[in-house]
């Protein structure tokens, strides 16, 4: 699992006074409010930058960072993904994951039938698609109860049941 979760990336400079325009990749709107700094990767480590302030307006945070009050500081920022520590994540409900906890998960179904691993999640607004390739190629896999029935993402496995669902398979017809 990983130690650092992305929860948002830069997307430009907003204005001349160092403001950042960032799409946030977290299920809950207003999630930079808790949040007194961020990290970017820099090649294996993580730069702490502390958040001086915040606004929002509609599905974007506008940050202000310490230490970067022209347009110039702030863009080499530009494209780059925020992270946090693991430890500043908030609690999930029950059978809920981060994304990047489910990449690289190897799927199975549950006849032991190896499809492959999670290279991708789709949100597609009514339930999320796991893109798995394997050794049969492609397979979207619909983010459902019904067809997702194990996932334990510290062993990065996951087991799927498509038996009230035909065609979802490459060999089917």
């Amino acid at each position: 699992m990983l130690d650092y979760l992305s929860v948002g990336v830069v997307l430009k400079p907003h204005g001349l006074k160092g403001e950042i325009k960032v799409k946030t990749l977290s299920d809950e709107k207003r999630r930079f409010d808790t949040l007194t700094c961020i990290y970017v990767k820099k090649e294996e480590d993580y730069k702490e930058l502390a958040i001086t302030a915040r606004r929002y307006d509609r599905d974007f945070v506008y940050l202000h960072l310490k230490g970067y009050c022209k347009v110039e500081s702030v863009e080499p920022l530009r494209g780059q993904y925020l992270w946090i520590p693991r430890k500043m994540a908030r609690d999930l409900p029950k059978d809920t994951f981060f994304i990047g906890d489910l990449i690289g998960c190897r799927v199975w179904t549950e006849a032991g039938k190896y499809l492959g691993t999670i290279e991708n999640i789709l949100r597609t607004g009514s339930n999320d698609v796991y893109v798995v390739k394997g050794p049969e190629g492609e397979v979207l896999i619909p983010a459902l109860k019904s067809v997702v029935t194990q996932v334990d993402p510290s062993a990065g496995r996951m087991i799927v049941d498509f038996s009230g669902m035909k065609g979802l398979l490459p060999d089917e017809n």
